[in-house]
């Protein structure tokens, strides 16, 4: 695949981020996400799992700031996403798996009902949609992550698609 056509993916990807719209991803697009995906599960951010996901966003957000704003103003815009961030993870998504393994840990925990260290296939799919992915993309993806059809979604499948979705071209 062509720079140009990889850029265009990736930076369509950038709206995911973006949780505002205003054009930029910030540390409050990361708040937002840990907003919804709690209000989703009924979680107070006060509880443990509330704490963890807020700690996981903080760490995302600094991990995605470190790589991508060029700039140092505290936000990362369309550009600095596709030309900063993406160029260079492209070639080792598992920089970017680990810079969002805090969140997507806490989230997975927020949503693992019985405590088993994985969420339902549905309840991944909530987390998905409680993120700004449309409901049927979301109730796609994750019945895809469920590789063993067990029902279940673990942290490994997560990360590692995760990862696989914003460095890799499709």
């Amino acid at each position: 695949m062509v720079s140009t056509e990889y850029e265009r993916r990736i930076a369509a990807r950038f709206a995911g981020f973006d949780q505002d719209g205003n054009g930029y991803i910030d540390r409050e697009d990361f708040n937002a996400a840990t907003k919804a995906v709690l209000t989703e599960f009924g979680t107070t951010a006060r509880s443990d799992k509330g704490q963890a996901l807020y700690v996981g966003a903080e760490a995302f957000w600094q991990g995605m700031a470190g790589i991508a704003d060029r700039d140092g103003d505290q936000r990362i815009t369309r550009e600095e996403f596709v030309s900063g961030a993406v160029k260079r993870l492209r070639d080792n998504p598992d920089r970017f798996a680990e810079i969002a393994r805090p969140f997507l840990h806490a989230a997975l925990a927020v949503a693992d009902a019985d405590g088993d260290g994985r969420a339902t296939v549905a309840d991944t799919a909530r987390v998905l949609k409680a993120l700004g992915v449309r409901e049927d993309v979301a109730e796609t993806a994750a019945a895809a992550l469920d590789a063993d059809a067990d029902g279940k979604v673990g942290e490994t499948e997560i990360v590692s698609a995760f990862a696989r979705y914003f460095t890799v071209p499709e």
